[in-house]
């Protein structure tokens, strides 16, 4: 096993931090080196020094996303921590919708969309909701991430029949069809309400040119510090409309002292 030093792995956190917020503290360091091992070995480098020379000169962003999913935990299932999806159901929805029933226009964002579970969710709850109102919505979701691997998955919609097997059975033949004997693919109109792209929630600023109704950004800041999760907290704050709500997860917290979001339930912020 290639060793890393106490120098590399300093340059290889504040890399990692500088850029994309992960916080790579001491206590990670066994769990990072094992990770990275293969790349390491697939790529013939003798030291963490010359992998970390080919990260930051690779101009193809390859090898940086290639970092950022070996140290990050991309996992997610379809209707994970269900009592925010039942929330958004039975409270966020029919206010929003009565809001907004004029211009139609619902805006969504998921922050860190991983593989796709989320989103998706999402969209269906919605299609049940606005039923035959659905056409005349603007209700599209935008979903992110920074991992590109991630974002391939998501926007084939394909999953693993374990992936699925928790949601209800009418969702499964409303909203999937199976394209392999173990295999079934999100449909296509629900496919087609989920916008997604690659985005770096480090950004310093956010593109948007209008706030967002709701945020999913679950189980995201978890690798991230106190001083860079109250920055992004306050981003989100400044592109959540008034009444909006901020999800996040539920081993997450926000400090309400230094947030305008007023605490809701667990995990569920709105701003007023």
């Amino acid at each position: 096993m290639i060793t890393i030093t106490e120098i590399e792995f300093e340059k290889l956190s504040k890399y990692v931090k500088s850029n994309y917020g992960i916080n790579l503290s001491e206590k990670k360091k066994t769990l990072v080196v094992g990770r990275l091992q293969n790349i390491l070995v697939q790529n013939n480098f003798d030291s963490f020094s010359e992998y970390y020379d080919y990260v930051v000169k690779d101009t193809t962003g390859e090898a940086v996303v290639n970092l950022l999913n070996k140290i990050t935990t991309n996992h997610t299932f379809f209707m994970r921590e269900a009592d925010h999806f039942e929330f958004f159901k039975e409270k966020v929805l029919p206010f929003w919708t009565e809001q907004a029933k004029k211009s139609k226009d619902l805006r969504i964002w998921s922050a860190g969309c991983s593989s796709g579970e989320e989103p998706y969710t999402l969209a269906m709850i919605i299609s049940d909701y606005l039923g035959d109102k659905m056409p005349s919505w603007d209700a599209r979701i935008l979903a992110t991430d920074i991992s590109m691997k991630s974002l391939k998955i998501a926007k084939e919609g394909i999953y693993k029949y374990e992936h699925i097997k928790d949601i209800p059975d009418f969702w499964k033949k409303k909203y999937f069809k199976m394209c392999q004997d173990t295999e079934y693919m999100v449909s296509e109109r629900i496919r087609n309400n989920v916008i997604f792209r690659i985005f770096n929630l480090m950004n310093e600023e956010f593109p948007f040119k209008k706030k967002f109704h709701v945020i999913y950004c679950r189980n995201v800041m978890i690798y991230f510090d106190n001083e860079t999760k109250n920055k992004l907290i306050k981003k989100f704050y400044d592109y959540t409309e008034t009444g909006g709500y901020l999800f996040i997860g539920h081993s997450e917290s926000i400090n309400r002292e230094e947030s305008g979001y007023k605490y809701i339930m667990p995990a569920v912020y709105r701003k007023e």
